[in-house]
């Protein structure tokens, strides 16, 4: 074996090593204790310092809902957080929900099942689209070239499987009859005629499977820009007269909007031949086969549990999670903003945000000192970046203001006729009607894409701003009696990530307001794309357990990977801090131990690398790494400098 051309250090990366040596493969040595002992929930598909965060702080907020719940804690001053408990006690009163069985879902049921044809669909489209999930979508967002005002997007709705891709797996056929069983026996709980059911399922995995004949893949979908083709209304409205979408936006909007934005123009053009009355029994069946499985999660605990095995056959999870457990995850889904703002008030302290802010902008100085001294980038292009950078809007912690659509949510008690599942269809229709109504309204940009309690952070091209919640500024990634090191390898790292989004392939492709514009040199940007098809070649065809990674799927995360690692070390360096300190903790913060099932449903339509990869092939480009830890050419995480990837 020849070590120079390892890509991701020595050995199986999937599994612990005690006796590896970083100089072999940084992240088992880091890591390799952690994993051995590690134990996956059973209610979960892996485990992770991730989930590991997750779980305290699942466990903090179950404490706490649980509590005001029964009076023992007086509720919170955030506005609509009694609507949150009540939605927390309808989730928990599984008496309840077991004794109403399926009855509270049985009109909308019916509803569906009595459609007679494509008219009686055309007639109802409105009411229906709003109360029913449909194989296709709108939404209301930020126009991508003009950031100012929102626009309206058309897309196609989820896959059965988890992407185009997965269809061509070994276990796609076994996958589907697990979907079509699980589907048939919901169907037959309600009451439907075996038969029938399964002819409902049959025909929802045939439309499906002419879906995936016109849909893009997740690789294709990574091209951010190419999701933005905006064609005239009545275009639009001709090629989706089968269903008469022009009449739903006729119904849905004070007025039609001038332009449609297309994500994906291959299943627009199809659209007619799709949802014709030829293929009206696929769509119905379509429809209710989609119901009955989403309904079932707020239904008895016999639903619940009929509605596993999918889930189970895809992720791994062994089973479901506890019904208590259940209530706070119906709550925490439905009313997110609103508990991430009571979480991040009640466990994020004022210092911690302080100095994770003083991060912040040690981060960007450190990205303006690097774009200056750049040596591939002209003066214009500096400028611009620079320009881009300083621009960059700061979220930190969580928000200042809820979002209005919890003002318009009225949530109907047990007592007075409410159900889990009624209260949760009436909140889905509210907040559809609620983005649609921003359609000729300015853009917030105040907007939170993230709650508080959320273990994530993101950057958002449209409005150019970073977002780190409370939740992620935890140990590993962050503990305010660490070392500057130790930080800079955690949260200093995913800080500077999500800066680096914004050079990324895609956000390479916006200005400083979030617009869809171009602010680079011909030659500038043809060595940009120079180096980032370096960065596809870098992890393209990597083995990872019984996935192969697809380089041009993930090279967005991969460059901001690239980027945050590189800028990490620059700020450590200005600070002397201990750069072994720094790797290790980069490694540390990416442990997990996974599912077969879960690596590969995830490989399947996820823009990253998995973490472990994303610790040692970034670091194998860094030269910081191999003097802080003397690798040499014979060593397992030695890469050859020509194979050395360097963007940002």
């Amino acid at each position: 074996m020849n070590l120079a051309k390892i890509r991701g250090g020595a050995g199986d990366i999937t599994k612990p090593d005690l006796n590896a040596r970083i100089q072999d493969n940084l992240y088992l040595a880091v890591n390799s204790d952690w994993i051995s002992k590690a134990k996956i929930p059973a209610d979960r598909p892996l485990i992770s310092s991730f989930s590991e965060i997750d779980l305290k702080i699942e466990k903090e907020l179950m404490n706490d809902l649980a509590d005001f719940a029964s009076g023992k804690k007086a509720l919170p001053d955030i506005p609509n957080f009694d609507k949150a408990i009540e939605v927390y006690k309808l989730a928990k009163d599984f008496a309840k929900r077991d004794t109403d069985g399926f009855r509270p879902a049985q009109a909308d049921l019916e509803t569906l099942t009595n459609l007679k044809d494509v008219d009686d669909v055309k007639q109802n489209l409105a009411k229906l689209f709003l109360r029913f999930s449909f194989p296709f979508l709108f939404e209301v967002e930020p126009d991508r070239k003009n950031t100012k005002i929102n626009s309206l997007s058309f897309d196609r709705n989820s896959l059965i499987l988890p992407d185009t891709t997965s269809y061509q797996s070994p276990s796609a056929k076994q996958l589907l009859d697990v979907w079509q069983k699980q589907t048939e026996n919901l169907l037959k709980m309600a009451g439907v005629e075996e038969a029938t059911a399964k002819k409902y399922a049959t025909d929802a995995i045939a439309l499906d499977a002419k879906i995936v004949k016109v849909a893009k893949s997740a690789e294709e979908r990574a091209d951010d820009v190419a999701l933005y083709n905006p064609i005239k209304t009545n275009e639009f409205e001709e090629k989706t007269s089968s269903l008469n979408l022009g009449q739903l936006l006729d119904q849905l909007f004070e007025k039609k909007p001038d332009y449609v934005v297309v994500r994906e123009p291959k299943f627009l053009d199809h659209f007619n031949e799709l949802f014709d009355q030829e293929n009206f029994n696929e769509l119905k069946g379509w429809l209710i086969s989609t119901f009955i499985n989403k309904a079932a999660a707020f239904l008895s605990e016999d639903f619940r549990q009929a509605a596993f095995p999918f889930k189970q056959a895809t992720y791994g999870q062994k089973e479901l999670p506890s019904q208590e457990k259940e209530a706070y995850y119906k709550a925490n889904n439905l009313f997110d903003d609103v508990i991430g703002v009571y979480y991040g008030r009640t466990y994020f302290g004022e210092d911690a945000k302080a100095d994770v802010e003083d991060m912040i902008h040690r981060m960007i100085d450190v990205y303006e000192q690097r774009i200056g001294n750049n040596d591939w980038l002209s003066p214009t292009t500096k400028e611009k970046a620079i320009t881009k950078l300083r621009a960059l809007v700061l979220k930190i912690g969580y928000p200042d203001k809820i979002d209005h659509v919890y003002d318009l949510f009225q949530i109907t008690p047990a007592g007075e006729g409410g159900s889990l599942y009624s209260n949760q269809a009436d909140i889905r229709e509210v907040g559809l009607k609620h983005n649609f109504d921003k359609l000729y309204k300015p853009v917030d940009r105040s907007e939170w894409y993230m709650p508080g309690n959320l273990i994530n952070a993101c950057y958002d091209p449209q409005r150019n701003d970073i977002t780190f919640p409370a939740a992620i500024l935890e140990a590993p990634f962050y503990d305010i009696h660490a070392s500057r090191a130790t930080n800079y390898g955690g949260i200093g790292v995913v800080i500077a990530h999500e800066i680096s989004h914004a050079f990324d392939n895609n956000g390479a492709k916006y200005d400083e307001f979030g617009n869809m514009k171009n602010w680079w040199t011909k030659e500038d940007f043809a060595e940009f794309e120079k180096r980032t098809q370096a960065e596809i070649d870098l992890f393209d065809g990597i083995k990872y357990g019984p996935v192969t990674l697809n380089g041009k799927q993930i090279v967005s995360e991969n460059i901001a990977d690239q980027g945050g690692l590189t800028a990490g070390i620059e700020a450590n360096k200005n600070e002397h801090g201990d750069m072994k300190e720094l790797f290790e903790n980069y490694a540390r913060i990416w442990a997990s131990k996974e599912s077969p099932e879960i690596i590969k449903t995830i490989a399947a339509f996820d823009v990253h690398a998995p973490g472990p990869e994303r610790v040692n092939v970034q670091v194998q480009c860094q030269p910081e790494f191999y003097k802080a830890f003397n690798v040499q050419e014979d060593d397992g995480m030695w890469l050859d400098p020509a194979k050395r990837v360097v963007i940002w």
